[in-house]
């Protein structure tokens, strides 16, 4: 009996053994050496405040005529604009203009049509394709550095009825909280990937702590933004950066509004 219980003991240590030497050899696999490595390397995304910039008070960007814009037919529609206390062209002064992505043209207006990627305009006087139908515009004046500027007067929003019998595919409703995309946008490279702006503009709301909120999702990384400000986005990995921005209420849930929820992918490369 007692030899019997010297041999099970023995298996018991043998099997041990065993076993640890296979848990040994699986962490020494390739394979694991892998996920190991991609655990290491894996940053975490920041989100900062950005400060420092001019604030551009007294900037306005002014378009005359009524708040829809009529026009019978589509094609080239002709955008002429007043810009008063801000210089087109001009490069914005501070450290923020080498710090982030950076307009050799300098500063501009951010043109954007029904909340799709914005164009850049160097001059307050332009043409733009504009098809049939009704859009919601929103116009804005940017610092060279593509952050806007953030004033009563330095937006204009129009509704446009374009066409003979223009269709609303939009269903907007001109003075409902709405939430417009700016940045980032594109490609970057090198020096620009370490600090990226993310930029936005707000209607009819405010963002606070206790109400309303933008909620911004970057490669699964949630943020919650209670104050209309810009921000820069730290540590992201190069490829494909997934941002989405959504306006939210006091409680998490998102406002109703067909802008409201916006998803847009940058590239970024060595």
């Amino acid at each position: 009996m007692k030899k019997i219980q010297v041999t099970l003991l023995g298996l018991l240590l043998i099997t041990a053994f065993s076993c640890k030497q296979a848990k040994k050899e699986a962490e020494e696999t390739p394979e694991a050496t892998e996920m190991v490595d991609k655990e290491v390397v894996q940053e975490t995304i920041t989100l900062e405040k950005l400060e420092g910039s001019p604030a551009y008070a007294e900037a306005e960007l002014v378009l005359d005529g009524e708040n829809t814009i009529k026009i019978d037919k589509s094609g080239e529609v002709d955008f002429n604009f007043t810009v008063k206390n801000y210089e087109l062209g001009a490069q914005t002064e501070g450290e923020n203009a080498g710090k982030l992505a950076n307009s050799g043209k300098g500063q501009h207006i951010h043109f954007i049509l029904n909340n799709q990627p914005y164009s850049a305009h160097y001059e307050a006087s332009f043409k733009k394709e504009i098809p049939d139908g009704v859009h919601h515009l929103v116009a804005f004046l940017s610092r060279s550095y593509h952050e806007s500027v953030k004033n009563e007067n330095s937006v204009v929003v129009r509704k446009l009825e374009i066409g003979s019998d223009p269709q609303d595919a939009v269903g907007l409703q001109m003075d409902s909280p709405t939430l417009i995309y700016s940045r980032p946008k594109g490609e970057y490279t090198g020096k620009d990937t370490e600090n990226m702006l993310l930029d936005f503009f707000v209607l009819n709301t405010t963002l606070s702590e206790d109400g309303n909120k933008v909620r911004a999702t970057i490669n699964d990384q949630v943020f919650m933004i209670t104050e209309w400000a810009p921000h820069v986005m730290k540590g992201l990995p190069m490829g494909e950066v997934r941002i989405m921005l959504e306006l939210v209420d006091s409680e998490g849930k998102l406002i109703d509004g067909p802008f409201n929820s916006v998803e847009r992918s940058v590239m970024l490369k060595p």
